[in-house]
C-alpha cells in the first residue's frame, strides 16, 4: 500500500472522490470520469483518489489512486483531502447514517465538498414552484397519492406522466392516458396495461404510487423535429460564484415517446442543429437561477444537469434536474466537463492553475 504523501511531494490540491460499493463489494462509479480527472489534475499539479465510506478513519482515508504511468489503480492511505467530490451513485448509500456523519465531519474541519446529495423530485418541484422566475417553467404537477385528486387531474389533462420522486434516467416513469370510453392506458418503457376504470387502476397501483412517492405531471405536447419529440440535455458547473453552461445536447425519442434518454432508445442530435440566440440566452438564465436556488436551499452544488423542453405552442418547460450528471455522449461536452470540474477544484481549494 502506498502512502499518498509519497505521491504528493509538494503537489496540491488533493481531491477525494467519494463513491460507494456495489453489492458484490466492488467499487461503483464512473471509472472513466475518475481516470480523466486524475490525468487533468496531474497536469495542474494536483492529484485525486477515490474512496468509500468504509475506508474513512479518524485521521486518514484508505482509497485507490490511478497511476497513469502503469495504467493501474493502486491502494493508498491518505490524510483527509483538500476537497471532497461527492459521486456516491446510490441513494441508499447516501442516506446511511455514516454518510451524514462524514459530511458533518467535513464541515467541522472546514473541508469543502460538493454535491450535497441526490435531488428529490417532490422537493425540487416545491422549491421551483415558489421561485419568482423558475415557477413559469414547471408543468402542472401534483403528488399521486390521493385517489380523488389524481382522478380529477387525469380527467383534466387526459394524458399525464407518473414519476417516482427518487429516480433518474427515466426509470419508473409511466405515461397514463384516459380514452373516450374512460379506460385507463398505462404505458411504460417495456410494458403496457389497460384498466376498464380509474377505480380498477387505483386498486392495482395504489401501493406502488404510495411506496415510491409518485408525482403526477401533465403531458407537455412537445415540439417535434422530423416528426419526433425532442428535449435539451444541459450540463452546468459553478464558476466564480456563478453558474455557467458547460454543454448542451439534444435527445430525441424514437420507438417510444415516454423518455428521450439514449439507454431507453433515444437518439442524440447536435445542439447546433436547432441552436439560436433565444435558446442560448434562456438556457444561460435558467442555469444561473437553478444553480443559485439549489445551493441556497440544499448546500453547494458544483454541477448539475437539466432536462428541458419546448411545447408545440412555443412554451419552455423544465422536466428534471440531476445533481450527479451521467456522462454525456458528446465527447466535446465531456472534455469541457473535466476542465470545468478541475478548475472548480482549484477555485474551492484556493489554488491557481498555471
Amino acid at each position: 500500500m502506498v502512502v499518498i504523501n509519497q505521491w504528493r511531494k509538494g503537489i496540491s490540491p488533493v481531491i477525494g472522490i467519494l463513491t460507494a460499493r456495489k453489492k458484490d463489494g466492488s467499487i461503483a462509479g464512473n471509472g472513466t470520469l475518475f481516470i480523466e480527472l486524475q490525468k487533468k489534475l496531474i497536469s495542474l499539479n494536483g492529484i485525486s483518489f477515490i474512496f468509500t465510506l468504509d475506508g474513512v478513519h479518524q485521521e486518514s482515508i484508505d482509497g485507490l489512486i490511478y497511476n497513469p504511468k502503469s495504467n493501474a489503480w493502486e491502494r493508498i492511505t491518505s490524510p483527509f483531502p483538500d476537497l471532497v467530490y461527492n459521486r456516491i451513485p446510490f441513494r441508499s448509500s447516501e442516506e446511511e447514517l455514516k454518510s451524514s456523519m462524514f459530511f458533518a465531519s467535513l464541515k467541522e474541519n472546514n473541508i469543502p465538498y460538493f454535491n450535497p446529495g441526490f435531488i428529490d423530485k417532490s422537493e425540487l418541484y416545491y422549491l421551483f414552484s415558489n421561485h419568482p422566475f423558475l415557477h413559469t417553467f414547471l408543468p402542472s404537477t401534483i403528488p399521486a397519492i390521493h385517489k380523488q385528486k389524481l382522478s380529477a387531474f387525469l380527467s383534466h389533462f387526459q394524458s399525464i406522466y407518473l414519476k417516482p420522486s427518487q429516480s433518474a434516467r427515466g426509470n419508473g416513469i409511466f405515461k397514463v392516458e384516459l380514452d373516450a370510453q374512460k379506460k385507463i392506458h398505462v404505458k411504460g418503457l417495456k410494458e403496457d396495461y389497460v384498466f376498464v376504470s380509474f377505480d380498477s387502476f387505483w386498486e392495482e397501483w395504489e401501493s406502488k404510487l404510495l411506496e415510491k412517492n409518485y408525482l403526477a405531471q401533465e403531458e407537455i405536447k412537445s415540439a417535434l423535429y422530423e416528426g419526433k419529440r425532442f428535449d435539451f440535455r444541459i450540463l452546468a458547473h459553478a464558476e466564480n460564484n456563478q453558474y455557467k453552461v458547460t454543454g448542451i445536447g439534444i435527445r430525441q425519442s424514437q420507438k417510444q415517446d415516454i423518455t428521450t434518454h439514449i439507454p431507453s432508445g433515444g437518439k442524440l442530435l447536435p445542439y447546433e442543429l436547432l441552436r439560436n440566440e433565444e435558446y442560448d440566452l434562456l438556457i444561460e438564465t435558467v442555469v444561473q437561477h437553478i444553480g443559485a436556488s439549489l445551493s441556497e436551499t440544499f448546500g453547494f452544488f458544483g454541477e448539475f444537469s437539466i432536462d428541458m423542453g419546448i411545447s408545440q405552442s412555443g412554451e419552455y418547460f423544465i422536466y428534471e434536474v440531476n445533481s450527479k450528471p451521467m456522462s454525456f455522449d458528446e465527447s466535446h461536452i465531456e472534455e469541457r466537463k473535466i476542465e470545468h470540474l478541475c478548475q472548480l477544484f482549484l477555485q474551492l481549494t484556493g489554488k491557481k492553475s498555471d
